[in-house]
């Protein structure tokens, strides 16, 4: 690094010696501004230094955070660093005009406020693996209740953190050489205006240059809203900007380019779909609501869903009718917590009913509540925004609680922790739902994290005599940190995994979601004991899967090193009913798919096409969608880091199809929670 500064800004003893070898008549020191300010001011410096740190600077943090979260080093660097250096003309314009000791001040601070920001991205990916959004931090308040997870991922990440800040020692070490004693002359600052405005054009053109690909540069950029490959194909600060951008003047993605279709045609030539009694969908007559709109995206979402293909009613259709109904949203839970040993409940769940061998829970952008709005919506979130939250003011018909309530079903929702979390005080009635929380009617100990058990203890009594009923249920016992000090449910359970010849962190996993089966076990003597065990069907979903885990620790319990793009995300879905016949599910099944799924098992009315999931029983074709925008079929899987398809299926136009299709669902899924559109153009 001081040769680094010797070259562009040589130390006084270096430049006295070429100045006494090489000496300046007075004329050429006037016709040299640079060694006529050093000799006035008896400082040596480069004025352009400065802003090569800068590109230094956002280089640096750039690359540690792709070695920290991406563990790899490739050419998508280089647009990290082409875009650095129009924003180091930027900040360098912001630190040169005030006075050299108000110059380092305000250097001091945006350097900072840099490591801040890519130091917050780092700790906040390590924490929910996925990027802080600019809306998330509306839920600041709500995630410092977890400031010990923080605390925690920023000391087993100490040499990352501590990497973060060699920017502002290096500052402080060179300051002599960086600032200028004079206010800058207009021939330096058009120099370096010139140099930002000519690298932000070339940097233009080489991400236009990649546009024939779905998932390059020129698509982050310009067509789709995907911050995890964004971040990865553009840099944190591009990323950044581009969240900013959006959330300020709004954004609607342009989807793929390779434009293809499979179970729709283009909206441009969209024909009506004709109603049919087989088919799950309602008398909603998009071409009468097209007549007279105005507003062109109303328009281009009513052709769509107009064109879009229902899925047929089946031999499972109507199956659990009349049925109560009991979903438990359940926090951090995978396959990996259960055993016929230790989880005897769950394990019968799981291997009875309906067992889904293939089952994956993607990651979205807002961790539980995102998992929470995919399973309550059928809808797949919006990028960069907290999607529940903002759904608590839209009409959401096909949600559980609203669905059953119409049918004159008690319809009743719990969370073990503060009610208010996510915002779910304002979302989950929304849904339908008379709900409490610890706060404002859920009343267990104060502990951390609080127990599953205890919650359904003391809930279970204000339904279970009341049929037909349909509940909902958050957990929270399976939390991280997973320890035997601060995690106070692991600590309770100790003695049920002591005896695993597992990690001690792997057993805390273990123990932590025993509290479920006990919570289960509870339910479900519960029901026994009122007599309507057989007629109550049971639907259990991890919120997501255990990140909260280390990647060695998911190693060790699965008994092998996990791959990350796609089986990192493999789950569980337990559906049961007592009694029922055991059926078994092989295609690719997601959360996407559960709430059109239980409703065709119910004999819900609802329409097929407005859901981004579909009925796994029906005709529609297997679809896993993840938020990178990789999927998986029956025929293929694509991985869109990568752009690479694995196993069968079709080739490049099947993969181009697919990439479409998805492009449209993450499309109109956002379209529907940004215009209200069930509150448009389904029948209240």
């Amino acid at each position: 690094m001081k040769k680094f500064f010797d070259v562009i800004s040589p130390p006084r003893e270096i430049l006295d010696e070429r100045l006494n070898k090489y000496p300046l008549s007075r004329e050429d020191e006037k016709r040299n501004p640079i060694f006529q300010t050093q000799r006035t001011h008896g400082r040596y410096f480069s004025q352009y230094a400065l802003f090569v740190f800068y590109v230094a600077v956002i280089s640096y943090l750039e690359l540690v955070y792709r070695l920290s979260i991406f563990k790899s080093f490739d050419g998508d660097y280089v647009f990290s660093v082409m875009l650095a250096l129009p924003a180091a003309s930027i900040l360098f314009f912001a630190s040169v005009f005030a006075s050299e000791i108000k110059n380092k001040i305000i250097a001091s601070v945006i350097i900072l406020v840099f490591i801040i920001a890519y130091g917050a991205q780092i700790i906040y990916f390590f924490i929910f693996k996925t990027p802080l959004s600019l809306y998330s931090l509306i839920g600041a308040k709500d995630t410092m209740q977890f400031w010990d997870v923080a605390a925690s991922e920023i000391i087993k990440n100490g040499v990352v953190v501590a990497l973060l800040f060699a920017p502002l020692i290096l500052l402080f070490l060179f300051r002599k050489r960086l600032f200028l004693s004079e206010r800058p002359k207009l021939s330096w600052l058009f120099i370096v205006a010139f140099a930002g405005i000519l690298s932000y054009g070339v940097s233009i053109l080489s991400i236009r240059a990649t546009s024939g690909n779905d998932f390059s540069q020129y698509a982050v950029y310009y067509n789709i809203a995907s911050p995890e490959l964004s971040m990865k194909k553009l840099g944190v600060l591009t990323t950044m900007r581009l969240d900013l951008e959006r959330a300020v003047f709004g954004f609607e993605e342009n989807g793929n380019q390779n434009t293809a279709e499979i179970s729709h045609v283009p909206p441009s030539v969209a024909q009506e779909v004709m109603l049919s009694k087989k088919d799950n969908m309602m008398d909603i007559n998009f071409s009468g609501l097209s007549n007279g709109e105005r507003n062109q995206a109303l328009l281009d979402m009513h052709a769509y869903f107009a064109s879009s293909k229902p899925a047929e009613k089946n031999s499972y259709t109507g199956m659990f009718k009349g049925n109560n109904l009991i979903v438990i949203l359940a926090e951090s839970f995978s396959p990996y917590a259960m055993s016929s040993e230790l989880t005897p409940t769950l394990y019968k769940m799981s291997t009875e009913g309906f067992v889904f061998n293939n089952f994956y829970n993607p990651v979205w952008g807002v961790s539980t509540s995102d998992g929470e709005y995919v399973l309550n919506t059928g809808l797949i979130p919006k990028s960069g925004v907290w999607s529940m939250l903002k759904s608590g003011k839209n009409y959401l018909p096909f949600a559980f609680g609203s669905q059953f309530k119409k049918l004159g079903y008690l319809t009743k929702a719990y969370h073990d922790h503060t009610y208010t979390y996510y915002g779910r005080d304002k979302s989950i009635p929304n849904l339908g739902y008379d709900y409490k929380g610890v706060g404002n009617g859920v009343k267990v100990k104060k502990t951390w994290p609080e127990s599953d058990l205890e919650m359904i203890e003391v809930t279970a009594d204000e339904y279970i005599s009341s049929q037909p009923f349909a509940v909902y249920y958050i957990t929270v016992s399976g939390h991280r940190e997973y320890n035997f000090l601060g995690n106070y449910i692991a600590k309770k359970n100790k003695s049920y995994v002591a005896d695993l010849s597992y990690s001690d962190t792997a057993k805390a996993y273990i123990a932590a979601n025993l509290e479920l089966e006990f919570a289960l076990k509870s339910l479900t003597e519960k029901l026994e004991a009122t007599g309507v065990a057989e007629n109550t069907v049971i639907a259990i979903v991890p919120d997501h899967y255990p990140y909260g885990l280390p990647k060695e620790t998911l190693d060790e319990l699965a008994g092998h090193k996990v791959e990350e793009n796609f089986e990192l995300y493999k789950s569980v879905f337990i559906l049961w009913k007592k009694g029922m016949e055991t059926v078994s599910v092989d295609e690719p099944v997601s959360p996407l798919d559960i709430l059109p799924t239980l409703s065709n098992l119910f004999g819900l009315e609802y329409d097929s096409r407005l859901l981004a999931g579909r009925d796994v029983f029906s005709n529609a074709s297997p679809l896993v969608i993840f938020v990178n925008r990789s999927w998986i079929t029956d025929n293929a899987r694509f991985n869109s880091t990568t752009a690479q398809a694995g196993a069968a299926g079709g080739g490049e136009e099947y993969r181009d199809v697919i990439n479409q299709i998805v492009a449209d669902k993450f499309k109109y899924s956002a379209k529907i929670l940004e215009t209200d559109y069930y509150r448009k153009v389904v029948p209240q």
